[in-house]
């Protein structure tokens, strides 16, 4: 029996592997793993709350799948994902993809791609930050809530194939303006 670290990038997993020898698999989600459904809103909202129906991106379904696959022959599952509030959101979702509560997941962080650093982390593993995971979501839903409504309309009334993208900017703005008030 192995123990298993996911991280985002392929090319770390190849050299946190080398590092670490046979006792280890470390494979890379290559990002999110799991998002709203592109073709519908995909926000449930029921007695003022916002349930977001996530679903894993068909371009994700075989790594998700050999995720799942790894985990079930693993003694040992760490999220090694980047430590900012999308890696937190990513190991959040790979933990929910493959069964798992993220409570029960040791999470690992690094800044730099050493040995000594990967050993350090792997001794001293920590909880997902789930204030930084619901700082994203909160983020992707009001992008979503928004531009899923406001796209069309600039769309069809200013240029072809324009987006309202993300609103952070937007909101963070209004919050400030209000603030100077």
């Amino acid at each position: 029996m192995k123990k298993l670290i996911i991280v985002e990038s392929p090319a770390k997993a190849r050299t946190i592997k080398n590092f670490l020898g046979k006792d280890y698999e470390v494979i890379a989600s290559k990002g999110h793993i799991r998002d709203l459904p592109k073709h519908s809103f995909g926000i449930k909202i029921e007695n003022s709350k916002f349930l977001p129906q996530y679903r894993v991106d068909k371009d994700h379904s075989d790594i998700v799948n050999k995720i799942k696959d790894l985990a079930k022959k693993s003694e040992q599952i760490y999220i090694a994902t980047d430590e900012d509030r999308e890696g937190e959101a990513i190991g959040y979702h790979i933990a929910k993809a493959i069964g798992k509560g993220p409570e029960s997941l040791p999470r690992i962080v690094f800044h730099e791609i050493t040995k000594s650093a990967i050993k350090n982390a792997l001794e001293n593993p920590r909880k997902i930050n789930m204030d930084q995971v619901n700082a994203q979501q909160a983020r992707r839903l009001l992008d979503r809530i928004v531009g899923y409504k406001l796209s069309p309309l600039l769309a069809s009334k200013i240029q072809k194939g324009l987006s309202a993208g993300r609103v952070q900017s937007s909101a963070l703005k209004i919050t400030v303006d209000r603030e100077r008030e």
